[in-house]
């Protein structure tokens, strides 16, 4: 394992070797979802000038394999969330997308409900503390 370095700002990692479905590896096109899901998240953020300050970055296996397509959200100084389970397309780049929006806009992470969109309900896996903070 080699770690490499990004920018450490507000992102959204892609697990690239996740599966297709729970049932699939790869899509119909030969490809991983996760690297399916990463490539949506590309063509969503690139559209929306709103997702310009949010890094898509991939790494392989997140070690959340019960749940295909895993992403990991996290900005510095904030609650990281794991969230799996995703269709690797754009409608589900948009809603992760538009979380990440509203989760950059927040002091700590913390999304209110009512602006959670559909796409990402039910998809949380687990919510990280950032490093030398727990929550209250």
């Amino acid at each position: 394992m080699t770690l490499i370095p990004v920018e450490d700002g507000p992102a959204v990692v892609a697990c690239n070797s996740c599966r297709h479905s729970a049932t699939a590896r790869d899509g119909a096109d030969g490809r991983r979802g996760g690297a399916a899901l990463a490539a949506a998240l590309r063509i969503v953020q690139a559209g929306d000038p709103l997702f310009a300050g949010i890094a898509v970055q991939e790494m392989p296996c997140l070690f959340a394999c019960d749940r295909h397509c895993t992403i990991h959200l996290r900005a510095p100084g904030k609650i990281g969330y794991v969230l799996g389970g995703f269709t690797p397309d754009e409608d589900a780049a948009t809603g992760i997308m538009t979380f990440m929006r509203h989760y950059v806009e927040s002091a700590t992470g913390q999304v209110p409900y009512a602006l959670w969109p559909q796409a990402v309900k039910g998809h949380f896996i687990v919510r990280v503390p950032p490093a030398g903070q727990v929550v209250a």
